[in-house]
């Protein structure tokens, strides 16, 4: 063996580690049988570390009330406080973020989650050895599955640790919608009277204005923040203490009753353990439920920016325009392309692949457990993280400089056909769909066209056609 490598065993055979690595063959197993370069999300591995930190605290409450119970005489034999304390120490520093480098599975795994769980538990062993001045691998003095994983099971240790990461990126993602929402008022108010003409279909339908359109938008993102929130209530129920199928076996009933507790403490999150743990260990519809609520944020998104990119596009004649943001062609001098519209479409496309996702493997979970916890994590992690940089970059490269030219929309509107429907109730459908035909063929603005048909008074028109009159919901008698 080489000086500066070390052999680790398990059942199965042997293994040769780099000497200084805080990984083990467990590990090593994994990222041999898991070849892929998607990487695992930092944020889960972090919250695993807070997890393992709460379980060692609860086991170092434990065993000061039972040393205390039995004056020093426990049943039970309890390893040493140097042991627990680097432990404590170790899982700290996982829970920070350092020594992620020595995490070496990928996203993409099989085992529900046992290679995260022993991953973890060999980056925590070795350093907890390395804080107490031995080498890493000296598993005699603590080891990965004895001490590491101590009244624990991957089963109920790496889905806590996953709802932990989605509150926190659910929060992130609520005050980012909410800015979305802001945005989108704030445009509501600039061009509140901004008229323009209503589409369907992509033709001219009736008028309305700006501030309507960013008004429709704001109340579908105010829906988003709302649904968003309460997301919290349906991901909340962890299993942490359950052990392999949630019936708690082998893990002292204190420990089942407080570790929660503790991990709500050190979490600042409203976390709360499963009436039913084997109920919380082997559904996992509370994933389906929480993808599909965000899927449905990432349809408003898609249709806002997909809105907004047509209104802005070379394609239109609408007086609005977006931010340009980048050169748009190596060959094409000048040309620049709406490239935060289509990031964010990509993202929500990419978002709706991960809800097929989630869906179909958190239904094939059999029996007492899900096997593809860690790639339903994964696209969950995913989703939040595009929803909430879709949401900013929206906010901070295109709403925040949208600009609408009031001169060009007011010139615009009225050579529109779409401001023929506001006139049937006084002269018609028919006469109606005559004028604007004559708009159309013969280039006119409506006042002009009105002055060549002599269909309504021009003092009349000029009243049906205010701002404010247009947008007024329906008409009564007295308009007429």
């Amino acid at each position: 063996m080489k000086s500066s490598y070390r052999i680790e065993k398990d059942f199965l055979g042997s293994e040769e580690i780099p000497g200084d690595a805080l990984y083990g063959i467990h590990s090593r197993r994994a990222a041999t049988n898991f070849p892929n370069n998607t990487p695992f999300h930092k944020e889960w591995y972090q919250a695993v570390g807070q997890v393992k930190f709460a379980c060692y605290h609860t086991y170092e409450q434990f065993k000061g009330l039972a040393l205390k119970e039995y004056n020093n005489q426990s049943p039970l034999e309890f390893f040493d406080d140097k042991i627990i304390n680097a432990l404590k120490a170790a899982s700290k520093e996982v829970a920070d973020g350092k020594h992620f480098e020595h995490f070496i599975i990928g996203a993409v795994q099989g085992g529900a989650g046992t290679s995260i769980n022993l991953n973890v538990n060999e980056i925590i062993t070795n350093r907890a050895l390395q804080l107490m001045d031995k080498k890493p691998g000296e598993y005699k003095i603590i080891d990965p599955i004895e001490q590491a994983n101590v009244y624990q099971s991957t089963n109920d240790v790496i889905p806590t640790a996953l709802k932990i990461v989605i509150m926190q990126l659910l929060k992130k993602l609520e005050d980012s919608v909410n800015k979305s929402r802001k945005s989108c008022e704030q445009l509501e108010g600039k061009y509140r009277n901004t008229p323009r003409s209503g589409y369907t279909q992509l033709q001219e339908a009736v008028p309305t204005t700006y501030g309507r359109m960013f008004a429709a938008y704001n109340d579908a993102f105010s829906r988003d923040w709302w649904r968003v929130s309460k997301a919290w209530e349906r991901i909340k129920v962890v299993n942490l203490g359950g052990g392999a199928i949630g019936s708690g076996i082998s893990a002292p009933r204190y420990f089942i009753m407080e570790v929660v507790q503790q991990l709500k403490e050190i979490t600042k999150l409203p976390l709360s353990r499963g009436e039913n743990m084997a109920d919380t260990t082997s559904n996992l519809d509370s994933f389906v439920e929480v993808a599909a609520i965000l899927k449905a944020h990432a349809v408003n998104l898609e249709k806002t920016v997909t809105d907004i990119r047509l209104l802005a596009s070379d394609l239109s004649v609408t007086a609005l325009s977006i931010p340009q943001k980048q050169t748009g062609s190596s060959i094409m001098p000048g040309k620049v392309n709406p490239v935060i519209p289509e990031f964010v479409i990509s993202s929500c496309q990419q978002i709706y692949a991960n809800d097929q996702q989630i869906t179909s493997l958190s239904a094939m979970g059999n029996l007492e457990l899900n096997a593809y916890l860690p790639q339903i994590g994964h696209a969950i992690i995913d989703t939040l993280k595009l929803l909430i940089a879709a949401n900013n970059s929206m906010n901070t490269n295109m709403l925040s400089g949208v600009v609408i030219d009031e001169e060009k929309s007011k010139t615009d509107f009225y050579i529109s056909t779409a401001l023929t429907t506001a006139l049937t109730p006084t002269i018609g459908y028919h006469k109606a769909a005559e004028m604007a035909k004559v708009m159309r063929n013969e280039l006119l603005n409506i006042f002009e066209a009105n002055t060549k048909l002599q269909f309504i008074p021009e003092e009349k028109l000029k009243e049906i056609l205010k701002i404010e009159k247009l947008m007024s919901l329906g008409f009564s008698l007295i308009d007429l």
